[in-house]
């Protein structure tokens, strides 16, 4: 029997010329459907957690869902066990990640996605914890969590807001293609999917597939990087024994 696993991971909350969560709104609504009626916000990326609930609050009841806020429950473990979906937004990946250990929930998240079927939204911050690890965040490390280990909903690492270098530039200093290449010049190391600004990475069990209006980047350790279209079919990365090997693309 496949994964229950839903996933909607986005590479970021606000595109350019439009409001928070405009750009994938329609994707989120077709994800949840009619079902959800309440989702489970878990805003610990931003320092102003009753601000950020605030905004994430008035895009969802947009939307016709109700939003509750991790922060405001008594109790971080009870709330995610009792979740119909959960959200986690944008902001500082390793101050989201320590904040998940702090409130001893990153296997209780894992355990209802995996077993139950819950449905996971991920933006920017909320998306690098849906991988096997937050190595390839492009965020200052403020706060030191236990561990680089995230939730490990995908076998496999996502670098969301991922930049082209620029042509014209005269900064010489490191691109983001090369720092990924550093990544992988390490042992073990997993396949990380580049998400650009619009990229959103879709999965439902053992099948994803790349939606939203970009293209994704692929890279594969020892392998030159890779361009996809959107509706490519990613399914082959949930296998997590096939980053490293020899993948025809």
């Amino acid at each position: 029997m496949g994964s229950k696993r839903r996933l909607l991971l986005v590479s970021n909350s606000t595109l350019h010329g439009s409001g928070y969560l405009d750009h994938c709104e329609a994707q989120i609504k077709s994800f949840l459907g009619s079902q959800v009626k309440t989702v489970l916000f878990i805003p610990y990326a931003l320092h102003d957690r009753d601000g950020y609930a605030k905004i994430a609050r008035t895009k969802y009841e947009s939307m016709g869902y109700k939003l509750d806020s991790i922060h405001e429950q008594p109790d971080p473990v009870a709330a995610v066990r009792a979740a119909e979906a959960i959200f986690i937004g944008g902001g500082n990946t390793f101050r989201l990640l320590k904040a998940l250990y702090d409130n001893k929930i990153v296997s209780e998240i894992k355990k209802r996605v995996f077993e139950d079927g819950m449905p996971y939204i991920g933006s920017s911050a909320g998306t690098n914890v849906s991988t096997i690890s937050i190595s390839t965040t492009n965020d200052m490390p403020i706060v030191q969590p236990p561990t680089f280990e995230a939730i490990g909903l995908v076998p496999f690492n996502i670098n969301p807001h991922f930049l082209d270098p620029d042509p014209n530039s005269t900064h010489q200093g490191e691109t983001r293609e090369t720092r990924i290449k550093q990544y992988h010049e390490e042992d073990d190391t997993p396949a990380v999917l580049g998400l650009r600004e619009g990229g959103i990475l879709h999965v439902e069990g053992d099948k994803a597939t790349l939606k939203g209006t970009t293209k994704a980047r692929l890279f594969l350790r020892g392998k030159e990087p890779t361009e996809h279209d959107q509706g490519t079919d990613f399914s082959f990365l949930l296998d997590s024994k096939n980053y490293q090997l020899d993948i025809k693309l």
